[in-house]
């Protein structure tokens, strides 16, 4: 999708090394490697960020996944599936997060 923003890190204005590094080699060199598409990336992080009860990454990551070709659809079953291995609060608290997302993509809430 040619008018995506690259991935970046948000605390520029108050870390700026970590801003840096951020950008540099995790957004610069591991996210771009051959070994995985953006989209199964995205899909691992989402994954990663629902389990470890990342709230406050998670929903920047679920836009990026939508935006990278992870569909709604296959969100929701990732966290259904997750619900088993990663508990219900967790999956709850992630579809919670999705709900806002997909709102957001819908531009109900503007």
């Amino acid at each position: 999708m040619a008018d995506e923003q690259p991935m970046r890190a948000p605390w520029g204005d108050i870390a700026p090394r970590l801003t840096e590094i951020t950008d540099t080699v995790l957004f610069d060199d591991i996210w771009p490697r051959p070994g995985l598409s953006p989209r199964d990336r995205s899909l691992i992080t989402v994954a990663s960020l629902v389990t470890a009860y990342r709230q406050n990454e998670l929903p920047f990551h679920l836009k990026k996944a939508l935006e990278n070709g992870v569909t709604r659809d296959e969100l929701v079953e990732a966290v259904t599936h997750l619900a088993f291995y990663a508990g219900w609060p967790t999956a709850s608290t992630a579809i919670g997060n999705m709900r806002d997302v997909f709102a957001d993509a819908d531009g109900s809430n503007q």
